[in-house]
C-alpha cells in the first residue's frame, strides 16, 4: 500500500476517539484508518499526539482575508476561501447580505464559478427577505417580502448553487417561498425575524429546517411567548446555528442550546465578515459601514453587532474550552452535522474509509497545526 500516512494522532471518528491512531490518504481520499501496526506508505507524517478531526464545514460566512463574498470578482472571493481554509474550513457556503435583486443576481453569478470549481459548496442568501424590526447589519430600505418571482430569479441565477436562503416567516408569501425553495433543492432557513411562535410554525411545517444564528436577529425568548427562539430550538426538525465567538452568545447560552438541540441539530457558524483573518478597521457590508474594534464588528455609530471576525478553529476551541463541551461534540457541530445538512454526509464531515481527505490537526490547546483539503496540505 502507498500514499500519505498520518500517524500517532488522536483520531476523532464517529465510533469514538482512537488514541495513537493512523490514517492513510490515497488519491485525495481516506483509504484506511485504525490503530496498532501501521501500513506502509510513501510518506509518513507524525502527528505526535495531535487531535485529528474532520475539516470544518461553515454554512454561514460572508468573507475573510479582507475580502467579502459580495464582490463580483471571483479572485477576491478566492482570497476569503483561502483565508478560512488555512484555519481548517475545508467546506464553505458563501453568504450574501441583503441587496437589490439585480445586485444579488450578479453576485450569485460570479460565485457560481467557485461552486463549479469545487472551492465553494454553494451560496447562502441572508436576505433580502428579512424583518426590518430585526434587520441587524442589513439595510432596512432594501428588505422585502419573498415574492415568488424574486425567489425564482435568485434560484435561476445560481443554477443549483443557491443552497440556502434565510427569510422571516411573518412576511407575506413566506410559507409559499419556503415550499418554493425546498422544491428547488435549497435549504429554507428562518432568521432576522420578529415572528411569534404561531408565525414560525407554518414555515417549519412547510419545510424550513435551519435557524439562522439562533438568538441573534430574533425576537427574544419570553416565558409566555417563546417566539422564534423557543419554537426553533424545541423543534426536532430544525438545525440551529450558533455563533460561538462568546460575544454573540454567552457560554451558558451556547451550552444550553447545544445540549438541548443535541449532536443531530447543533451547527457552529462563523458569520464572519471580510475582517476575519485581518483585524480591526473600517469595512463595508452591503453598503453599511462597519467598524471592527478589538475584533468585534459593529455598525458605525452604534452598538449593533455586524457579523464576526470568527474562524471555525476558534469556534471549535471556544465550544470546548469556553462552553465545556467535549471534542467529539465539537466535531459533530463543526463538521459532521453541517456536512449532513448540505447533503455531503457521504463525502466529508467525518473520518472514515472512503471519505474525502478533509482534515485538521489540532495541538493539545486545540490550535491548528495543519490542514488537509482533498488530500493536499493547505499552505
Amino acid at each position: 500500500m502507498a500514499g500519505r500516512l498520518i500517524a500517532g494522532g488522536r483520531l476523532v471518528t464517529a465510533e469514538g476517539v482512537v488514541d495513537d491512531g493512523w490514517l492513510l490518504v490515497e488519491d485525495g481520499y481516506i483509504s484506511a484508518l485504525g490503530s496498532g501496526e501501521r501500513p506502509r506508505a510513501d510518506e509518513t507524517v507524525e502527528a505526535d499526539g495531535a487531535w485529528v478531526v474532520p475539516g470544518f464545514v461553515d454554512i454561514h460566512c460572508h468573507g475573510g482575508g479582507g475580502e467579502p463574498f459580495m464582490s463580483t470578482d471571483p479572485a477576491r472571493a478566492r482570497v476569503a476561501v483561502d483565508t478560512h481554509a488555512r484555519r481548517g474550513t475545508t467546506t464553505l457556503l458563501a453568504s450574501l447580505v441583503s441587496r437589490p435583486i439585480d445586485e444579488l443576481v450578479n453576485q450569485i453569478s460570479a460565485l457560481r464559478e467557485l461552486v463549479e470549481d469545487g472551492l465553494l459548496a454553494g451560496v447562502h442568501l441572508e436576505g433580502p427577505f428579512l424583518s426590518a424590526a430585526r434587520c441587524g447589519a442589513h439595510d432596512p430600505a432594501i428588505l422585502r417580502a419573498p415574492e415568488t418571482d424574486a425567489v425564482e430569479r435568485l434560484l435561476r441565477a445560481g443554477q443549483g448553487a443557491v443552497r440556502m436562503v434565510t427569510l422571516a416567516p411573518e412576511l407575506d408569501n413566506s410559507v409559499n417561498a419556503v415550499r418554493q425553495l425546498v422544491d428547488a433543492g435549497s435549504i429554507a432557513a428562518i432568521g432576522h425575524t420578529d415572528a411569534t411562535e404561531a408565525q414560525v410554525m407554518p414555515a417549519v411545517d412547510a419545510g424550513a429546517t435551519v435557524a439562522t444564528h439562533l438568538f441573534n436577529g430574533m425576537r427574544p425568548l419570553h416565558h409566555r411567548e417563546p417566539g422564534p427562539i423557543g419554537a426553533l430550538l424545541d423543534d426536532e426538525r430544525v438545525t440551529v446555528e450558533l455563533i460561538c465567538d462568546l460575544v454573540h452568545l454567552s457560554p451558558t447560552i451556547v451550552r444550553l442550546a447545544a445540549k438541548h438541540a443535541g449532536l443531530g441539530r447543533t451547527v457552529l457558524v462563523t458569520d464572519a465578515i471580510a475582517a476575519a483573518g485581518v483585524g480591526d478597521g473600517s469595512y463595508d457590508i452591503g453598503g453599511l459601514e462597519v467598524v471592527v474594534k478589538d475584533g468585534v464588528p459593529t455598525l458605525a455609530g452604534g452598538t449593533s453587532l455586524a457579523g464576526s471576525t470568527l474562524t471555525m478553529d476558534v469556534a471549535f476551541r471556544n465550544l470546548v474550552q469556553g462552553c465545556g463541551l467535549t471534542v467529539p461534540e465539537a466535531v459533530a457541530a463543526t463538521s459532521t452535522r453541517p456536512a449532513a445538512l448540505l447533503g455531503l454526509a457521504d463525502t466529508t464531515g467525518k473520518l472514515a474509509k472512503g471519505m474525502t481527505a478533509d482534515l485538521v490537526l489540532l495541538d493539545s490547546g486545540l490550535h491548528v497545526d495543519s490542514v488537509m483539503r482533498r488530500g493536499s496540505w493547505v499552505g
